[in-house]
């Protein structure tokens, strides 16, 4: 337990961030499941428009380094990839 009233104050903040932080990965593991699970049942409309969204909240999550930029941007690399796929099988 901190002693000094600044280690306090840290231990609470960092409380509160590890709280939000969740929160934002959570949200954004639910989107990414939410396309891959669009994607494999071969839905080319409702997969780009939740990408779109999914690609948004990873830029957001690496802006505020939540995420490392190279996760996101390997996350969406990924998901387009596996859109283009099921675009070029129809």
């Amino acid at each position: 337990m901190p002693n000094s009233v600044s280690a306090k104050k840290r231990l609470r903040q960092s409380i509160d961030r590890r709280d939000h932080n969740r929160t934002v990965k959570s949200a954004v593991r639910t989107l990414v499941k939410k396309v891959r699970s669009s994607v494999a049942a071969g839905d080319v409309a409702g997969s780009e428009e939740t990408f779109k969204l999914a690609a948004k909240k990873l830029d957001q999550a690496a802006a505020k380094n939540v995420l490392h930029a190279n996760t996101a941007a390997r996350t969406k690399s990924r998901l387009s990839h596996a859109i283009k796929g099921i675009k070029k099988s129809k």
